[in-house]
């Protein structure tokens, strides 16, 4: 019986965007797709309030990104953060993408605002560190697109850091073997980051940060471990 994953969206495509790439829960099947791993999913649109009956519908979860702000504490978001835990208290595996890793962090008591240095956007890197289990042998790190101002400035006390950078210090966490999340997206590639960072220049995304992003991604050797980390995923979803 394959794995049925309830994708919990807390946010979509920008419109402009969406005919040609599909909603971010498109997105996350599709990187799954692409690494070769088959799953059942039901998709929920918690920034709707549309929730699942019970943190046992499905046998794992992941949270979305989402153009919204953890921190606006809006009543989809208290709900979902008590499903987090329901799902944790439960002992069903949880993936956390963007907004829902930063969503998962403050659920379990962490403090998520905006970072210091601004924008994160582009191509970024992230070193493992040596808690960090079951990626590729021959892996010290991981290439993912970023989009986000926010991120998680104070660690729960739960959490065990497994990747991170001078900008991103908890770039991905795990808590237990019950819930992995990282801050950039595995489910955005080179042709969607590209597009999107053009669609937020001089708009949300400042025109320096967006051209500095836009002359990564445009390179010739442009590319992201989006497969490897999607791999760890779906490995952790599965518990092997």
């Amino acid at each position: 019986m394959s794995l049925k994953i309830g994708i919990l969206a807390a946010g979509i495509t920008p419109d402009a965007l969406l005919t040609e790439f599909g909603s971010y829960a498109d997105m996350v099947k599709r990187m799954f797709t692409q690494g070769g791993h088959s799953f059942d999913y039901a998709t929920f649109d918690v920034r709707d309030d549309h929730f699942p009956a019970s943190a046992t519908e499905c046998d794992a979860w992941l949270v979305t990104g989402s153009k919204a702000n953890v921190y606006q504490d809006l009543p989809w978001m208290r709900r979902l953060k008590s499903l987090i835990l329901e799902v944790y208290d439960a002992d069903l595996p949880m993936i956390g993408i963007c907004f829902g890793h930063q969503i998962i962090a403050e659920a379990f008591g962490g403090s998520v605002g905006k970072y210091s240095q601004g924008w994160g956007v582009g191509l970024h890197r992230y070193e493992l560190t040596p808690d960090a289990k079951g990626f590729d042998p021959g892996m010290d790190g991981f290439t993912l697109s970023a989009m986000h101002q926010d991120q998680v400035l104070v660690k729960p006390e739960k959490a065990t850091v497994l990747a991170q950078s001078e900008f991103c210090p908890f770039a991905a966490l795990q808590y237990d073997n019950r819930i992995l999340s990282v801050q950039a997206h595995p489910e955005f590639d080179v042709g969607f980051e590209t597009r999107l960072v053009h669609h937020l220049r001089g708009q949300s995304v400042p025109e320096s940060n967006a051209d500095k992003a836009l002359e990564q991604l445009t390179a010739p050797a442009a590319s992201t471990d989006s497969v490897a980390v999607a791999d760890r995923m779906a490995a952790f979803l599965l518990r092997t």
